[in-house]
């Protein structure tokens, strides 16, 4: 009990951590907007509910509410009705196209946010392949959708739809936001180029979509899952090169992730290299581990490929950020296209639980998994506060889009309903996010 106490608490902290900085971020955005137009700033809070604490700088109140969750900057008149909405400097008084700036100022913010943590990751360490060619299948699940569509290993991935010469990046984001859609693979194989047509199946447990493939690449261990795990008992070492399973060669994650499942427990041998040169094999024993809401047999071991890390100036940094975050931006609309042609189950959407979770095991791993954590939630928030929903930043930018087309106000019944059905909306929203958080981490019936 006093582990699961202690990892609840240190999740509680990462997460407050990580979204304190978020909230601040985005805040900001709408606050130092507001003031560039003149707008007064009532409050600026961090947290909702009643003032614990704070204090007044001019005419704005910097406060810490009780419910850290979030935050807001009421500025003077912002809602329907409110007694300021006559003042000349009140929210509603100013321009459409000033109060359009002002609502997109917090997204934009947090995807300055995103970019310049990037930025400053790969001026540090910028992951590069080994071997820059076009991506090579390395392992192909029996009976999954890619080997129905005929992909062998060894196959070079030279064109995934429209994107020429993908990286296995481009290709995940194609598969897990093309569930049950078919995707156009072209395959180099014995000097021929080949299509095939590789329909993703949709995964219950994930939310997304899986072709049952994975790219050819040297595994290494990147970290143990814990303390005396299987792997470490054995021997093996953090750096060191997975190079074969069962006397077979290993040239994919989920090669060895699948031999170890089917064993069921039997002693599992592992051959490895380390600091370059051969070092022999070891024989693991897998243990049965309850992770992700399911047991699972486990040698303990976080692999990944193996990458070489060099340092970007920071004009390719910045440039090799804007590529990394517009190509995230754009699979978590994908997804969110898929969710809405019911192609994808909204238990994709991670919520607090997960956020929680991962924020533990990213300041766990280190700054680095920490700060990359920070810029994809930050990207993640841009992106849903930009969703066209009533009562976030999207929903209040097309309803002054609607009026600037219209040349005229809506009338206030019409706001303050609009208003009404965004925020029930949105609570259906959190707590679908809360109960499907709660559902993946509960132990299978």
């Amino acid at each position: 009990m006093v582990p699961f106490l202690q990892s609840f608490f240190q999740s509680v902290w990462w997460l407050l951590v990580l979204i304190g900085v978020m909230i601040l971020v985005h805040e900001a955005g709408h606050f130092w907007a507001a003031r560039f137009f003149d707008v007064r700033v009532d409050a600026f809070s961090f947290g909702f509910g009643p003032r614990l604490f704070g204090y007044r700088r001019g005419e704005t109140d910097f406060r810490f509410s009780a419910i850290p969750f979030g935050g807001y900057v009421k500025m003077a008149g912002e809602q329907p009705g409110d007694e300021a909405a006559n003042d000349p400097r009140s929210f509603l008084a100013k321009p459409r196209w000033q109060r359009l700036i002002i609502a997109f100022a917090g997204p934009f913010m947090n995807i300055v946010l995103a970019v310049a943590l990037v930025t400053g990751m790969f001026m540090v360490q910028f992951p590069k392949e080994p071997d820059e060619v076009d991506p090579t299948v390395g392992y192909v699940a029996p009976g999954g959708a890619a080997a129905k569509a005929g992909v062998q290993p060894g196959d070079e991935i030279v064109q995934i739809d429209d994107k020429a010469h993908p990286t296995w990046e481009d290709i995940s984001l194609h598969e897990v936001a093309s569930a049950n859609r078919p995707m156009a693979v072209w395959v180099r194989r014995n000097g021929q180029r080949l299509r095939l047509n590789v329909t993703p199946a949709f995964d219950p447990r994930q939310a997304i979509g899986i072709a049952g493939w994975d790219r050819q690449v040297q595994v290494e261990i990147k970290a143990f899952t814990g303390k005396d795990m299987p792997a470490q008992q054995a021997g093996l070492k953090v750096g060191d090169v997975l190079t074969s399973v069962n006397g077979q060669p290993l040239r994919s994650t989920v090669g060895l992730y699948d031999v170890v499942t089917a064993s069921k427990g039997s002693p599992v041998e592992i051959g490895y290299s380390r600091g370059g040169n051969k070092a022999g094999s070891v024989t693991v024993t897998p243990r049965r581990l309850f992770v992700d809401g399911q047991y699972r047999w486990m040698i303990g071991v976080r692999q990944e490929p193996r990458m070489l890390f060099v340092s970007l100036s920071l004009p390719d940094a910045l440039r090799e950020s804007v590529r990394q975050n517009t190509r995230y931006a754009t699979v978590i609309f994908q997804m969110l296209k898929g969710i809405v042609e019911r192609r994808m189950s909204p238990r994709s959407l991670s919520g607090p639980v997960q956020i929680a979770d991962a924020a533990r095991e990213a300041a766990q791993e280190g700054t680095m998994a920490f700060v990359g954590l920070m810029a994809m939630v930050s990207l993640n928030l841009a992106v849903f506060n930009l969703l066209p929903i009533p009562i976030l930043d999207g929903g209040v930018i097309v309803m002054l889009l609607v009026e600037m087309l219209m040349r005229r106000d809506l009338s206030m019944q019409v706001k303050e309903a609009v208003l009404k059905l965004g925020f029930v909306f949105l609570m259906v929203v959190v707590a679908f996010v809360l109960y499907s958080d709660i559902t993946k981490i509960m132990p299978p019936g």
